[in-house]
């Protein structure tokens, strides 16, 4: 028996519309106003139809800010994010499923712990670490002592210092620190069969080999939907940049936009400029989840194959 489902398509397609106008609406609000001018906004406020002022405030954003080298300083946290968190994660998951260590299970609840503590609650910590990277050693020396035998015998106590502020390092480490690529690869390593390793060590297949030549393509979706999402993740960081990056010559873009908004509260923030400067922030995201959406697809279709 054939249903007649005519009106439940019609209603899951109402509610498909829907839901394509709420995600798309402001995105067409941003464009639109990025392409008016500042004199037509304090006229209409935000534009509805597009106009002829996009190139315009483009060039004011390349020109008159600091947009473009923040943008390299997104991509290079967003892209050393998103590879030392996938190549990190790969190798944590390995060794906890594939090897006997001890305590594995306590060491991958700690690793879950870090997913309750994101950057944003751990701030104040992570600036004082990264401030002076050796500071748990000088704590370390003091608290056992060991400063005051040097001090006697050399005539000074060991102050080590070493600051990663201001330095695309010290707005990468801390965003590392995450156990969501962990869970995310022990959880597929745990759906392939566990002959998978016996028979690789049977071909002669040691485990490096095992993991480059079966495990890793394997997983090449996995890592490719990890490296997204933390691609995104670095890229829309805001406190973190904000705090570690004293100059805009090191923040981000996230950053550099919101600098865009004047302080004085009487003043109207130019919104079109900062609009176009958002469409341009969002350029590089976008290209990146479409070239590896592309990878993916290809990815699968090879293996289907």
């Amino acid at each position: 028996m054939i249903e007649n489902a005519r009106s439940l398509n019609i209603a899951a397609g109402l509610v498909l519309m829907v839901g394509i106008v709420y995600i798309l609406g402001p995105l067409y609000l941003t464009v639109a106003t990025a392409s008016q001018s500042y004199e037509f906004m304090l006229r209409n406020g935000l534009a509805w139809y597009p106009g002829d002022q996009f190139f315009t405030n483009a060039a004011h954003i390349f020109t008159e800010t600091s947009i473009p080298i923040q943008m390299f300083n997104s991509l290079v946290v967003a892209f050393g994010d998103a590879l030392a968190t996938c190549v990190l994660s790969l190798l944590s998951a390995y060794a906890i499923v594939y090897f006997r260590v001890r305590w594995a299970g306590v060491a991958f609840a700690l690793i879950l712990a870090t997913i309750m503590l994101p950057i944003e609650i751990r701030v104040i910590t992570t600036y004082q670490v990264a401030s002076n990277v050796f500071s748990p050693v000088n704590a370390l020396l003091d608290i056992t002592g060991l400063n005051g035998l040097i001090a006697e015998y050399f005539g000074a106590p060991v102050k080590l210092e070493w600051s990663v502020l201001n330095t695309h390092f010290g707005l990468i480490a801390p965003l590392v620190a995450h156990g969501t690529g962990t869970f995310l690869f022990r959880q597929f390593f745990l759906t392939l069969p566990r002959d998978l390793f016996k028979a690789a060590r049977m071909d002669g297949a040691g485990p490096i080999r095992f993991l480059f030549d079966i495990l890793l393509p394997l997983s090449r979706t996995s890592f490719a939907a990890l490296f997204v999402l933390t691609f995104l993740s670095g890229w829309t960081q805001y406190l973190w940049p904000l705090v570690a990056a004293s100059t805009s010559d090191m923040q981000t873009a996230v950053v550099g936009l919101a600098r865009l908004v004047p302080d004085s509260e009487g003043e109207i923030p130019d919104f079109p400029m900062i609009m176009a400067g958002a469409v341009i922030v969002s350029i590089i995201p976008l290209a990146m989840i479409a070239l590896l959406q592309r990878y993916l697809v290809q990815g699968l279709t090879l293996t289907e194959k």
